[in-house]
């Protein structure tokens, strides 16, 4: 048998690199490994610069599992996601393989690796907060937020409109915090391996600033321009980045000033992943830039693996 491993940490860090490599040297070792994307914007199809996804050719014939799966215009939601990539892992794991969850987006990451239950949904109250949200903004919701459950908002951040909206439903429908349902990592789901990348925050941050300089030149404007007109659905249209294209192309950014807002926005959203990674007390962390982290990846991997019931 084989652990569950998951890469993680800030965007920006190079988990996709490491994910690639770390494969690699296991199929090396005689077990094959397969990667099951964790990066809530990669579900998305055409959605390709803005989320930094790996080109086909680039997978060095690695398999890649939940990528490219949604249309822009559909919502992405944890709640969907988790039995889906638990269906992965464990048919990854039946055949003998490595499953490596690789992404950003802690929710994600967590409720695959963790005991998490979702609560339903109640199509009037999301209906009536989101209005709420269209209407106003995210700031009086977050208030209302933080007043309720201050764990969730200090998770969330004021400006994930739609996180903040799914909070307050469940506090409303369940009469319970948030993050209630949600207090699952001392239940492993699976026997795993978690390995983190992280850097310092000045070169983080350079990283990140630059980054963003490189989606615009890639084109990035001109991909939510093709998107575009099959529709953007909440999640997407709010994904960072693509809602300041979109803001470009409406005449309401000029291009210097969808930059700046999207690298703000991009900083602020690594610190957020930072601080929930960060709360793990099963993460080996490595440096992103130690020329020996893919070994030292490998090492962890095996250690899980010796821990396993034989």
């Amino acid at each position: 048998m084989n652990p569950l491993v998951a890469v993680v940490g800030a965007t920006g860090t190079g988990k996709s690199a490491l994910s690639l490599d770390l494969a690699e040297l296991l199929a090396a070792d005689g077990t094959p490994a397969e990667i099951v994307n964790a990066d809530a914007m990669q579900l998305y199809r055409g959605m390709d610069i803005g989320t930094a996804k790996l080109p086909m050719v680039e997978r060095r014939g690695i398999p890649h599992h939940l990528v490219d799966v949604l249309e822009p215009r559909e919502e992405a939601s944890v709640a969907r996601y988790q039995p889906e990539a638990r269906e992965i892992v464990d048919d990854i794991l039946r055949r003998g393989a490595v499953p490596i969850l690789v992404g950003g987006s802690g929710l994600y990451v967590s409720s695959v690796l963790y005991d998490f239950r979702f609560p339903g949904t109640d199509a009037g109250i999301r209906e009536r907060l989101e209005a709420e949200l269209d209407a106003a903004g995210p700031g009086a919701l977050f208030d209302r937020l933080r007043a309720q459950d201050p764990a969730a908002a200090a998770a969330i951040g004021p400006h994930n409109g739609r996180r903040i909206v799914r909070a307050l439903e469940v506090i409303e429908l369940t009469g319970e915090p948030f993050g209630a349902g949600l207090d699952a990592e001392s239940r492993p789901w699976r026997p795993s391996a978690v390995i983190g990348l992280r850097l310092p925050r000045e070169e983080l941050v350079q990283r990140l600033d630059a980054r963003v300089l490189g989606m615009w030149s890639a084109g990035l404007v001109d991909e939510v321009a093709r998107l575009r007109p099959s529709g953007f659905g909440a999640t997407a249209a709010r994904a960072i980045g693509y809602a300041q294209a979109l803001a470009q192309l409406d005449g309401e950014l000029d291009e210097s000033a969808a930059i700046a807002e999207t690298q703000a926005l991009t900083r602020r959203y690594a610190r957020r992943q930072v601080s929930w990674f960060g709360r793990s007390r099963d993460t080996a962390w490595v440096d992103a830039d130690d020329p020996a982290r893919v070994r030292t990846a490998l090492s962890t991997v095996r250690a899980a693996a010796a821990r396993l019931p034989r």
